[in-house]
């Protein structure tokens, strides 16, 4: 089971990887070349793509997810089906963000309190990437149905594609033309179009006899077969609107203490998402085979699968806390030189530490329900969740101010963990029923 993980996780990680370089590379190249700022402009900026494209983060979730448990069922037809419903979603989702976008900005934006200088980069910032939409979307559920196919090979090719485009093209745009510290922006369009090309093309050469002989119809199917697929999404879209308020609530009330706490608050984040990218390796390997083996009625594997994973997980959560415990400020000063953002992140260099132990064991659980495809368990967790980040931070802000905000992410993170792990059992008995049912 260990070789299994790890031929599915490895490629993930190595594909995660690149993605946080990409933060990191976009946050250092402006953290040389201008002021805190315009490192704000770009958390509010990222921010505003979170909103947009967390909620439709069931693109990439539910089709792994739904898929892998066909592929374990060995139904070809349903497997080009899902991604055939699954890219027809994100062309719609495509056209609703453009309809809506300047709407949103306007309404985010005067929700969020932030300098004139960081709201007008933030625009600027927007508006480029905006037209990145269509790739993104469609990369979503084609990384998705990858990973439900047991293949994550494909998809760590169109990331390291995307992310190593994103990079040079941020760089060479921002450093090397005019365009300054915006170019970062062009680098993403650039990239996402990128990587779209290249999942298209290896879908054709991978996957195409996948399609062969399925008509029109058959692709699209009936309304019954869309009808689970939308009934996990919309769960899975609630659970999107809670990340949201957890995430990018962080990242807009950390702009309440001025653009220094935003700026070190941005870093801090991008660090800890570099460890939860390898933590994601894990978990895509869990949806994959999770999805798999509940779909081959194999009880057994379900349960070993499991057990492996979290000992993984384990190992990375405490790797990362070493790193981040020794090493903590040199990582920031990698991202920056500007002496009072190195100098008012240290009063936070603590929960940087805490983080990757605590929160492996949440990432783990998410991707074993979402092979389980347990949209309930998991839009609920995701509520509770919201509910605990709000009322740890009102209740502690008067007392401990901005540091009101990392304990208010600690309690996500716990409630995450603990609701899940007693969830577990009736989850794992309620899939294997349900694929009883399908059976007959």
């Amino acid at each position: 089971m260990n070789k299994q993980v790890l031929k599915l996780a490895v490629p993930s990680i190595l594909a995660n990887v690149t993605i946080p370089l990409v933060g990191l590379v976009d946050t250092a190249i402006v953290g040389h070349i201008a002021d805190a700022t315009i490192i704000g402009g770009i958390a509010i900026g990222t921010m505003l793509f979170d909103l947009l494209y967390w909620n439709f983060a069931f693109l990439r979730v539910g089709t792994a997810g739904m898929t892998a448990q066909a592929y374990g069922a060995g139904n070809r037809h349903h497997c080009a089906r899902l991604l055939t419903q699954s890219l027809a979603i994100a062309g719609v989702a495509t056209l609703l963000i453009w309809a809506i976008q300047y709407l949103f900005v306007w309404v985010v934006l005067a929700c969020v309190p932030s300098s004139p200088e960081v709201e007008t980069f933030a625009r600027q910032y927007f508006c480029v990437r905006i037209w990145a939409a269509p790739a993104t979307l469609a990369l979503m559920a084609l990384k998705g149905w990858f990973i439900g196919m047991q293949d994550t090979v494909s998809p760590m090719i169109t990331d390291i594609v995307v992310n190593g485009v994103n990079m040079l093209a941020s760089y060479l745009l921002a450093v090397k033309t005019p365009l300054g510290a915006i170019g970062v922006a062009y680098g993403t369009v650039i990239a996402q179009v990128s990587g779209l090309s290249i999942a298209a093309l290896i879908l054709y050469l991978r996957y195409r006899h996948t399609f062969d002989g399925l008509t029109r119809s058959e692709l699209l199917g009936t309304w019954h077969d869309l009808r689970r697929l939308m009934s996990l999404n919309s769960d899975l879209f609630i659970r999107s609107l809670c990340f949201m308020i957890i995430y990018v609530g962080f990242t807009a009330l950390s702009a309440r203490y001025g653009d220094e706490a935003l700026a070190v608050g941005s870093i801090l984040m991008k660090l800890f998402m570099l460890f939860s990218y390898f933590a994601d390796g894990f978990a895509y390997a869990g949806e994959a085979l999770t999805g798999r083996y509940i779909g081959e009625k194999d009880r057994q594997s379900v349960k070993r699968v499991v057990r492996v994973l979290f000992v993984w997980s384990t190992a990375i959560g405490l790797i990362f806390t070493l790193v981040y415990g020794l090493w903590g400020l040199d990582c920031i000063r990698l991202m920056t030189d500007k002496e009072d953002i190195l100098l008012a992140s240290m009063p936070f260099l603590c929960w940087l530490t805490a983080m990757p132990l605590l929160s492996t064991y949440a990432f783990m659980w998410d991707g074993i329900f979402v092979g389980a495809t347990d949209g309930k368990s998991i839009r609920n967790v995701m509520i509770w969740a919201a509910l605990a980040f709000v009322i740890c931070y009102v209740a502690t802000e008067r007392m401990l101010g901005v540091q009101a905000l990392y304990v208010g992410y600690f309690a996500h993170l716990i409630t995450r963990f603990v609701y899940l792990t007693i969830k577990w059992n009736k989850t794992y008995d309620r899939a294997f029923a349900e694929q009883k049912v399908e059976s007959h």
